[in-house]
């Protein structure tokens, strides 16, 4: 058991960066979600198009193949240096962004156009009645699945030591190189995943309860 006395102070250096990676994402992806998420249910065709195509090439490459593209391709294309950590947050921030808008729109077509209806009814304008009408709805109706996206980038964020972000991932895959006890290693990774994922699924759950939302 002395290994983790090494190997543990490395996991939880590269959780530091595993959730930094994680929340920025969840809120840069948020914002890139909500946006395409609303042109996809708006009458501007330009707008739609160009989410369209966004979501089609996030969703129709894998992850790992956008973060060699964007780490390895992009930077040499654009003429500029791009550190692994930036490279890691782009990547998953326009990966989850594409699902999200999919979130986003589910949550928008579930309201009831009565209730915008409703508030223009009594002099509301169109922005007071997104604002004050439709979103606290939709928002409460898209938490379960923007919650399970965190988690879910939590989990995307190993993919990420394919460029040499320093995640949980690969300061395991550091301690395995340098020590050759793969076995102790990996499935120490495995179990402090494990114990993470299960403590982000229990706070959803304390989350939803006290707003009151059914998953």
């Amino acid at each position: 058991m002395d290994f983790l006395f090494v190997l543990l102070p490395m996991i939880f250096g590269g959780l530091k960066y595993t959730l930094l990676i994680a929340v920025v994402e969840i809120i840069l992806g948020f914002i890139i979600g909500s946006l395409s998420g609303y042109a996809l249910q708006s009458k501007n065709k330009v707008a739609k198009t160009v989410a369209n195509i966004y979501i089609w090439l996030i969703r129709g490459t894998p992850l790992i193949v956008q973060a060699l593209y964007i780490y390895y391709v992009v930077p040499k294309i654009l003429h500029m240096n791009l550190s692994s950590n930036v490279a890691g947050i782009i990547v998953i921030t326009l990966n989850s962004g594409a699902f999200i808008s999919e979130i986003v729109r589910g949550a928008l077509q579930g309201i009831n156009y009565g209730q915008v209806e409703a508030g223009l009814s009594l002099g509301l304008t169109a922005n007071q009645t997104l604002w004050h009408i439709v979103v606290p709805p939709a928002f409460k109706a898209m938490l379960p699945a923007l919650f399970n996206q965190f988690i879910i980038t939590v989990k995307d964020t190993a993919l990420l030591s394919v460029i040499v972000v320093n995640e949980i991932t690969k300061q395991i895959q550091n301690y395995a190189a340098l020590s050759y006890k793969t076995i102790e290693a990996y499935t120490t990774g495995a179990i402090f995943y494990l114990i993470i994922i299960s403590i982000l699924i229990q706070i959803q759950k304390l989350v939803e309860k006290k707003m009151g939302v059914k998953a």
